[in-house]
Parts: structure tokens; C-alpha cells; sequence
């Protein structure tokens, strides 16, 4: 009998000091990619017509005057202004010269052992670490090693582990869970 309460005590602490293997990437470690809801800002020199913002729609397209509907969502920032380029010097204008720049991400969501657990502004270079310092900070219970991920392209969220430049990207589902002891 002892031995059975102690097999079952060890496979009890196992499961709760579990942790996961996988880290996130490192803030600046990986290159945004575009996705429905991001906006764009587009000058093209000397095309006021042509200028102005720009939304991915939920297709992944931007809807654009001259041009039509070009696929933006999966490229990122530099690929689709090397390709707008290329599309507006094939006939709409001499010698393009654009400038493309995001003006807004998707917003990314915290829930959990957090303050004030909700939808905030995703910036550029944020990590979960100013993520939950926006959402208040963590609640007495939380577990501060261990954050589960759900990426907006993906439908099941995994475990991290948390480090001080641990990285958030756009469109992010972030829950911080409960510390058992």
C-alpha cells in the first residue's frame, strides 16, 4: 500500500512541475508577416491618387486603385513593397518610388493570471513580459514561467516557457494559467 502512495504522489508532482521545452523566439528574432486586419500606409511619390491607407481584408488581399486586388497576407513588409513596385512601373507609373509602412497590427489578446486580462495594441518588439505589464501585471496566483500560446494561424495553444525577451507577434492569444503550489 505505501508503495502504491507513493507512485501516485511522484506521478502527481511530475505532472505539476511539468514544463514545457519549447521557448519563443527572441524579440526581432523573426520577421512579421502580414494578416487580414493589418493597415498599411502607401505613398508613391507624386501619386497622390494612388497614396493612402490601406486595409488586408479577411481574404488575406488589399484592394487597390489601378493595380486591383494584390494578395498581401503571409509576405512581409519588404515583399510586398519590392512587389507593388514592380506592379505600378509595369504601366501605371515611371520609375515608382514607394514608401510602405504598417500602421497597425491586429491586436493581440491576454486572458488568465493577469490584471486586467483583455485585447491590447500589439507594437512592435513586444514581449509577453510588456505584454503583461500593459494588462497590469500578474495576478498573486500566476504561474510565471509556463504562458500558453495560441498563434492566430493555428486552432490548439501550447506551452512556452517565459523568458525576459520572449516575443509576441500579432493576432497572438496569450493565457497566463494558475501556479499549483
Amino acid at each position: 500500500m505505501n508503495r502504491f502512495l507513493v507512485l501516485i504522489a511522484s506521478l502527481v508532482m511530475t505532472a505539476c512541475t511539468h514544463s514545457p521545452r519549447a521557448e519563443l523566439p527572441p524579440v526581432g528574432g523573426f520577421q512579421q508577416r502580414l494578416a487580414a486586419g493589418d493597415r498599411l500606409k502607401l505613398d508613391v511619390f507624386r501619386e497622390k491618387d494612388l497614396s493612402g491607407e490601406y486595409t488586408v481584408n479577411d481574404e488575406g488581399n488589399l484592394a487597390m486603385p489601378m493595380i486591383g486586388t494584390i494578395k498581401a497576407a503571409g509576405k512581409t513588409l519588404p515583399d510586398l513593397r519590392q512587389e507593388l513596385g514592380g506592379l505600378l512601373s509595369e504601366g501605371f507609373v515611371r520609375d515608382a518610388r514607394i514608401t510602405l509602412e504598417v500602421v497597425s497590427y491586429r491586436p493581440i489578446y491576454i486572458l488568465g493570471e493577469v490584471q486586467k486580462p483583455g485585447e491590447y495594441t500589439f507594437s512592435e518588439g513586444m514581449s509577453v513580459f510588456a505584454l503583461v505589464a500593459k494588462a497590469g501585471g500578474f495576478t498573486y496566483r500566476a504561474n510565471q514561467s509556463v504562458v500558453h500560446i495560441r498563434h492566430a494561424n493555428e486552432s490548439t495553444e501550447r506551452a512556452y516557457r517565459v523568458t525576459s525577451g520572449a516575443a509576441v507577434v500579432p493576432g497572438d492569444t496569450i493565457r497566463i494559467g494558475p501556479r499549483f503550489f
